[in-house]
């Protein structure tokens, strides 16, 4: 490979104890940064020996963990592709330090240690889903893989690979997310609380394990199509001594376990894949509810985690929000509601996914007449509350934003299981409550307009100030300019991100990404503007921890120098005036041009507060204007429903 180890932005924040942002800002300032010798343009990979000779020379203080070297002599010991390989290979060791501690011993001190340890690992090992190849590791990383197990503990060590792992995979692999996984598991643990034996679970579908982690104290199985993945949820598994089998294979085409009825099954399968099986499984008999149509694989999974669940089994899968009303599944949805099947439905985030809970149903039992629907992208905290209200009486009325709806109501010519659609109305969306509350918050925000003008006097005579560019003044050292990534992953991380969107609003950070990309974090006094003319914005961050979204750029000034409200308002009036436009009709702000008054630091103070003063001035304006909109819908929606009268 050219390099005995290589780094992303990532590793190299972690190695000298900065923020991403900081490394970021190293390789732009500095010319002598070393340039990427791997990895892609989103994403690239650095050598650790030039690393380190780098932050020598510039007096940076580092120091490489001992789970850090071994991380980098795994990535250094093969190409990108075989990464998943080495990490199985690494978590089978440490399942055979964690069984056989004194046989590792005995090998380290034998003259063919590698040689000695495949044989002996090999049998001690045995009930992993795929055979190790035990030579991708060379003699002197399995000694610094047993140290880091010394260290931390064989557990320990193998979570950090696998996070490593996961990170530098985060677009090849789908990991369910932690909170949901455990809302999950909590779900489902209510299933056992009567009897306090979670008996056997199930995962069709386990990736790395994240649903199936939760419940290592129960029996617990899963399958999983990507060979490495299904090695690296058996161990992780079977490293917190959980009575675990995993086998590796398409669970759809060729089921792993035939015959299972497990107490509770928990599945996150993959979306949107049409090259499922339809035609090989048309005559399947899984397809109790109908046959899944082509671009529904999702609804195969559901009913392939029935056919794995008792007579009262739970089944607790994610699904994509569409899964609730795409036209071609209506039938099968109906045929799960009738049977009594389909239990709940949770919205966990916006845009989804979806928690569909089942039961399969006991034999001669009466279908149920009542369905849960909830919303919980407010919070998760309040589903396990729902759910146990619901199991404990399905006719009260559930807590939250819980509705238990009709099943009758739903068989309609849509079969719509979107929660959005049954939530109850909030108040401010109910004429008879919310007209007036809406009518008083309107006249308050109305009345305390004139309070909100900023400070602004008029000159006689326009003034001709002294002034400069950006760009001379990020020549001087007073700015430094970062530029938020092209696109974002799917909201799939708990990281924050400030978007478009919300600076023109004001708002607090909306998105939320995985931490896989050389992203640039935020921190308080930075200034962000969009670099579109489309959706004109700058403003100062008032609070730091979130990270820029794509088609913003972020102005880091010396705030002993410059003020940053001072270089947000020109920057806001360069936008909205078109004056720095690459060319006449450009789509995009060359910031760089935009032309700054030199000015006192006391001075730029004085106008960075009218500034500031004016675009809280905006923001009470667009909240007043959109309670004026609210007053109108909802005084239209109350005349015409019978739900608001005339007074005058």
């Amino acid at each position: 490979m050219g390099h005995d180890a290589m780094l992303n932005a990532g590793d190299i924040a972690r190695l000298a104890d900065v923020g991403r942002a900081a490394v970021s800002n190293w390789r732009r300032r500095y010319d002598d940064f070393p340039q990427p010798v791997g990895g892609t343009a989103a994403s690239p990979l650095f050598s650790l020996p030039e690393v380190e000779d780098w932050l020598r020379r510039n007096g940076k203080s580092y120091e490489m963990s001992l789970g850090d070297r071994v991380w980098q002599r795994l990535r250094a010991a093969g190409d990108d592709l075989r990464l998943g390989d080495l990490v199985g290979c690494a978590g089978a060791f440490l399942l055979y330090l964690r069984r056989e501690p004194d046989g590792w011993k005995a090998i380290a001190r034998s003259p063919e240690p590698a040689k000695r340890l495949h044989q002996a690992a090999a049998t001690a090992t045995a009930d992993l889903p795929v055979p190790v190849d035990w030579g991708l590791i060379d003699a002197r990383l399995y000694r610094l893989i047993a140290d880091l197990a010394a260290e931390n503990g064989p557990l320990a060590a193998f979570e950090l690979l696998c996070e490593r792992y996961v990170e530098a995979h985060s677009r090849r692999l789908s990991v369910t997310r932690a909170d949901i996984a455990e809302q999950v598991a909590r779900l489902a643990r209510l299933e056992a609380s009567a009897t306090g034996d979670t008996g056997t679970v199930f995962d069709p579908a386990c990736g790395v394990g994240a649903l199936l982690l939760p419940f290592a104290g129960a029996r617990v199985l899963g399958q999983e199509s990507g060979e490495t993945s299904a090695l690296l949820t058996a161990v992780r598994l079977l490293l917190r001594d959980a009575r675990a089998k995993v086998v590796a294979g398409d669970s759809l085409r060729l089921d792993g376990f035939p015959g299972l009825r497990a107490d509770i099954v928990v599945c996150d399968p993959p979306f949107n894949e049409r090259a499922w099986g339809y035609e090989e499984l048309t005559g399947d008999p899984r397809w109790e509810y109908g046959l899944p149509p082509r671009g529904e694989s999702e609804l195969a999974w559901v009913q392939h985690c029935l056919a794995h669940a008792r007579p009262g089994g739970l089944v607790a899968i994610l699904m994509p929000a569409a899964a609730a009303s795409r036209r071609p599944g209506k039938r099968i949805r109906g045929n799960l509601l009738r049977a009594g099947a389909l239990r709940a439905v949770v919205t966990l985030s916006a845009g989804g996914p979806d928690l569909w809970l089942l039961r399969r149903p006991e034999a001669g039992e009466r279908p149920p007449s009542l369905v849960l629907m909830m919303d919980a992208t407010d919070s998760l905290s309040t589903v396990e509350a729902a759910w146990r209200a619901f199991q404990a009486d399905p006719e009260s009325e559930p807590p939250g934003t819980a509705q238990a709806v009709r099943i009758i109501d739903l068989l309609d010519d849509e079969v719509d299981l979107s929660p959005a659609r049954h939530r109850p109305l909030r108040p401010e969306e109910d004429p008879a409550l919310g007209f007036g509350a809406v009518e008083d918050r309107f006249r308050a925000a109305v009345a305390a307009l004139p309070e909100a003008l900023p400070g602004i006097a008029s000159l006689a005579e326009a003034r001709d100030l002294p002034s400069t560019t950006v760009g001379e003044l990020v020549r001087a050292g007073l700015v430094t300019i970062q530029q938020g990534p092209p696109r974002m992953p799917p909201d799939t991380g708990d990281l924050p991100v400030l978007t478009a969107a919300d600076l023109a609003t004001g708002g607090g950070p909306s998105g939320r990404t995985s931490r896989d990309q050389d992203l640039v974090l935020l921190e308080a006094g930075d200034v962000v503007a969009t670099n579109t003319t489309a959706e004109t914005a700058a403003r100062t961050v008032a609070e730091g921890g979130a990270v820029l979204g794509p088609q913003l750029h972020l102005y880091r000034v010396d705030r002993e120098r410059m003020d940053p409200d001072f270089l947000a308002g020109y920057l806001r009036y360069a936008g909205t005036s078109g004056a720095t436009r690459a060319y006449s009709g450009a789509s995009r702000v060359d910031a760089r041009r935009v032309r700054i008054p030199r000015l006192s630091l006391s001075e730029q103070q004085a106008y960075g507060r009218a500034f500031r003063e004016l675009l809280a001035l905006e923001d009470r304006l667009r909240e007043t204007a959109a309670l004026g909109e609210t007053l109108i819908r909802l005084g239209f929606d109350g005349l015409v429903g019978g739900r608001l009268r005339p007074n005058r």
